[in-house]
């Protein structure tokens, strides 16, 4: 598959000259085994960063490492098959993996970042880099045009995991693996959640949740997550713009 964006599909000589003709690389991070909910899998997050990695390259010359599926998500070790690593591992991970690319001499480095947890220790990992300048960190829900997107077309008034809007983006990417007759949606929390892991057991948590979401997924709507995907979208051609 010569003409596909990701290197797993290429022999290493074509790699070689698609980076030395300029191809960016981009390097997805998205959980393979982490809960989402009663009514989506277990793999969301790498199905949502490899969706954004793909509709990327068809933008820009770029080219896709395998995707970061293990990381820091701590919150959630509680429900059935989510793992973790430490952030401690997780940042040594993506640090030796970009300098892998930099070695490369990839000309940038983009890391769409689905996660909440993996931020940080991202951030940490790439100022021990040895070339900094050619690497953008890009948190697919935190970008200025999603956030105005999230306001004007959600309804929940509180939430950030299995929620309205990340089901919503489920619905128009892959809606094949969403079962919104098993969504339920967490407990409403006045005074919103507490440091420290959500629970499916522990009644008395202000975390507490059976279902393993922790917003209002029931609100989600496919036509929500066209808005909210297109938003992602403005975002991530704002950050290639700006390199």
């Amino acid at each position: 598959m010569t003409g596909s964006p990701f290197v797993g599909d290429l022999t290493w000589s074509r790699v070689a000259e698609r980076v030395a003709g300029g191809a960016i690389a981009i390097l997805p991070v998205g959980a393979g085994s982490k809960q989402h909910g009663l009514h989506m899998p277990m793999a969301t997050d790498r199905i949502v960063a490899e969706y954004f990695a793909r509709e990327l390259a068809k933008k820009i010359d770029a080219l896709i490492w395998p995707t970061v599926t293990y990381g820091s998500y701590p919150a959630f070790t509680a429900y059935a098959g989510s793992v973790t690593l430490n952030a401690t591992t997780f940042t040594d991970m993506i640090r030796d993996i970009v300098e892998g690319l930099i070695a490369f001499d990839a000309r940038a480095i983009l890391i769409l970042n689905t996660g909440l947890s993996t931020i940080t220790p991202i951030n940490r990992a790439l100022e021990r880099v040895s070339a900094p300048a050619r690497v953008r960190h890009i948190a697919l829900f935190s970008g200025p045009a999603y956030q105005r997107a999230i306001a004007s077309v959600c309804h929940q008034t509180y939430g950030s995991h299995a929620d309205e809007p990340e089901t919503s983006m489920m619905l128009a990417i892959a809606p094949e693996w969403v079962d919104m007759q098993a969504a339920q949606d967490s407990p409403a929390l006045p005074d919103g959640p507490v440091d420290g892991p959500l629970t499916p057991r522990d009644v008395t948590s202000p975390n507490y949740s059976a279902s393993g979401s922790f917003g209002r997924p029931t609100l989600a709507t496919r036509e929500k997550g066209l808005v909210l995907i297109a938003a992602i979208l403005t975002d991530l051609e704002a950050a290639v713009s700006a390199l």
